[in-house]
């Protein structure tokens, strides 16, 4: 890797499990302090503090509703006060609901636009002036997409539109923040089988990719860490998804 991210802090959103907690200790194993958000999982959340202090870094569980601003801000607070710097910010935690457009609730239209497009809006503009204070100056913000972001996916529509403001916004901010800070996107495909999901469902899943098969979150830290230490990338999005977007 081009930067050595050793020492660096990261805020990962939804760490406490799943994609977020893979992205997490994949930093980890880069060396980096892992500040971990989490919504509701607390025990999870202690897991994954366990698992990441074990790999020799500093490791904070800190609880946070994304949907309200005031509990972002507090979550901020919390950041400043472990550890008074920030480099690297994962937007990963998300919202997913499948709904039709046309019975879809505004309740529930307004709570996954807040968590999955305004927290990661909100996190962004308090991200910057934390990173700008860094020596070297700098950081990186990773949004985690998937594909509503660039097709439309009529069984989850809210989610979609959601994401797809989110790699608008991850283009922005690539713009706005340059150049001391980078924003760059990962788009997984089918890399986390669904729990109801039978295990034969879930290979049909992967073999609708040119790579005909399924991935892992593993994959998707991978592509995280990637993107954190290369930096003459910004404004980007890496398909973590075995060429599933291709016609």
């Amino acid at each position: 890797m081009k930067t050595d991210l050793h020492g660096q802090v990261a805020l990962v959103t939804g760490a406490a499990h799943r994609v977020g907690k893979a992205i997490a200790l994949e930093l980890a194993r880069h060396g980096v302090h892992i500040l971990v958000h989490y919504g509701g999982a607390a025990a999870a959340a202690a897991e994954t503090v366990r698992e990441l202090q074990a790999l020799g870094v500093e490791a904070h569980a800190v609880q946070a509703d994304l949907s309200q601003p005031v509990a972002i801000d507090a979550l901020f607070d919390a950041l400043r006060a472990h550890f008074g710097r920030l480099h690297i910010l994962v937007n990963s935690a998300s919202n997913f609901q499948r709904r039709n457009l046309l019975t879809l609730s505004l309740e529930d239209w307004n709570e996954t636009l807040a968590i999955n497009l305004t927290a990661p809006f909100r996190c962004t503009q308090l991200t910057a002036p934390l990173m700008r204070q860094n020596t070297p100056s700098g950081g990186v913000i990773i949004n985690i997409l998937d594909r509503g972001a660039i097709s439309a996916w009529p069984e989850y529509p809210h989610h979609g539109i959601s994401k797809s403001g989110l790699w608008m916004l991850t283009q922005v901010s690539a713009v706005s923040l340059a150049p001391d800070i980078r924003a760059n996107a990962v788009l997984p495909g089918p890399i986390l089988k669904p729990e109801r999901m039978a295990a034969a469902d879930w290979e049909r899943e992967g073999q609708v990719a040119p790579l005909r098969r399924t991935g892992s979150a593993e994959d998707v830290a991978r592509a995280v860490a990637y993107l954190a230490a290369e930096d003459y990338i910004t404004g980007t999005v890496l398909h973590v998804n075995g060429g599933e977007h291709l016609p």
